[in-house]
């Protein structure tokens, strides 16, 4: 290997590589708890498509628009990379290989597109969803991952590398720009049916617990792992990753016990991923103690956020926009207060004496991602939906999109169906004959009275179907 690799920062970025991989299959899990049953399996697909889609879109193109030498005023990249050519073993970025590089920044392609499926769960068509993964991230997530991660001594992407805005781990072009377009996407496909009118709570909140707890378990790939090596930047990443969810997570829990008098499950769940989106661009900048106040403002503005979809009248159906948009946000935003300038970045925030200046320049980077995802999203969302259609059919959704797109159901009740009714069958007959045994030994040789004043035999013949029909509706139910 060339002066200057270290194989201790190449195996730490490998593993961070293979964490934030874990998180996509653990968003597929957050999201797939949170909606009805009969989406389950369509709200899993949906974050593994982006897996198999931005892989390959990757390797073909997205490397180089993303990470390539710049091809017009810190906006794009060139294609000098395409199909990963000209890229060699020996070559590096600091002190690992390119690959372990470009490996490490293709999670982070995978799990934006993923994050924006949340806002239009139980309504997409999965074809329309895939053609929108491969359109969006060509032409809105490779040009702003170079605008924000591309840094060439200020001949890099616009935003970092020329004009100091200071993005970590992501806060503007995954969060902010996948919690936009999501919105985006609300206004395209428009309400569910039943939207405020029908229940439509979470049908497995431990599915949403282990979901959020591998994301929360990947994040520290994600935040940490940024740092490119394994060192002391790294080490703080990490602690501000983790004391800024748990205080998150507080703040939700705190706000949803006040607003709703109750501490919910999904409202800790949440808590800790507003905590995660929200120190994400931060982690590198601020000590614990700003991480603290980042997770705990986090936690309860995003809390508060989440409700925005019903007085505003979009449909967000799992708060990709209160919680990704918004948290990003709050986080890019509160490094121009809380940045020390001494973790990884040099630039102080107004509490350590720099200024306002930084804030503007986060406010800039906050702005700038916000209005180019949401623009472009929207007519992405239309050209799809004017081409091949985006939305399913009303009776398709009503009736339930795993059906209809996949051909299979999360769950398989008939087993439980059928048990259900044969126990039933069997719990009948055996109390209507102690109730004939009883009438028998009170009256002599008489017929006894079965039950609804009707002979035990005809009641015994009407058993069968009555515990058919309750079972049938013990599969409705569920």
């Amino acid at each position: 290997m060339p002066d200057g690799f270290s194989a201790g920062d190449t195996a730490f970025v490998l593993i961070s590589a293979a964490l934030v991989m874990v998180m996509t299959p653990g968003l597929a899990f957050f999201y797939g708890g949170m909606v009805r049953a009969k989406s389950t399996l369509n709200m899993l697909a949906m974050s593994f498509l982006s897996l198999g889609i931005v892989s390959v879109l990757w390797v073909l193109y997205g490397y180089s628009l993303s990470f390539g030498p710049d091809s017009f005023g810190g906006l794009i990249g060139n294609l000098d990379f395409i199909g990963m050519r000209g890229i060699g073993l020996n070559d590096l970025t600091g002190t690992i290989p390119v690959t372990a590089f470009s490996a490490f920044q293709l999670m982070f392609a995978i799990i934006t597109p993923a994050l924006i499926s949340g806002a239009i769960a139980d309504r997409a068509r999965f074809a329309a969803w895939g053609l929108f993964i491969a359109l969006w991230v060509s032409i809105v997530y490779f040009p702003v991952a170079h605008w924000v991660f591309f840094f060439d001594g200020g001949n890099g992407g616009w935003l970092g590398d020329r004009n100091g805005v200071i993005d970590f781990a992501g806060g503007t072009a995954v969060h902010i720009n996948a919690g936009v377009a999501g919105l985006a996407l609300c206004l395209v496909l428009g309400k569910r049916v039943g939207f405020r009118k029908d229940p439509m709570r979470p049908h497995s909140l431990p599915l949403v617990m282990l979901g959020s707890g591998l994301l929360w378990f990947g994040w520290f790939g994600f935040n940490a792992g940024s740092a490119l090596a394994a060192n002391g930047v790294a080490a703080m990443a990490l602690v501000n990753t983790q004391v800024a969810t748990g205080a998150a997570l507080v703040g939700w829990l705190v706000f949803e016990k006040f607003k709703h008098g109750a501490f919910t499950t999904l409202g800790a769940a949440s808590g800790a991923v507003a905590g995660l989106v929200a120190i994400t661009p931060a982690c590198g900048s601020v000590s614990p103690l700003g991480a603290v106040a980042i997770g705990l403002i986090a936690g309860a503005v995003c809390a508060a956020a989440v409700s925005l979809k019903y007085r505003l009248g979009f449909d967000d159906s799992l708060d990709v926009v209160g919680v990704h948009a918004v948290g990003g946000a709050i986080g890019s935003l509160l490094i121009g207060l809380f940045a020390t300038g001494g973790v990884g970045q040099t630039a102080k925030g107004l509490f350590y004496g720099g200024g306002l200046g930084q804030l503007g320049k986060q406010a800039m980077g906050v702005a700038v991602v916000a209005a180019y995802s949401f623009v472009l999203s929207w007519l992405l969302a239309k050209v799809v939906d004017r081409t091949v259609g985006f939305r399913v059919a009303e009776e398709v959704e009503v009736a339930g999109i795993d059906q209809a797109e996949h051909a299979e159901s999360a769950y398989d009740f008939s087993a439980v169906g059928g048990g259900l009714a044969r126990a039933v069958t069997g719990l009948v007959g055996a109390a209507q004959a102690a109730q004939a045994a009883r009438a028998v030994e009170g009256s002599g040789d008489g017929p006894a009275a079965g039950s609804a004043g009707q002979p035990p035999e005809k009641s015994a013949e009407k058993s069968p179907k009555t515990a058919e029909k309750t079972a049938e509706k013990t599969e409705v139910d569920a």
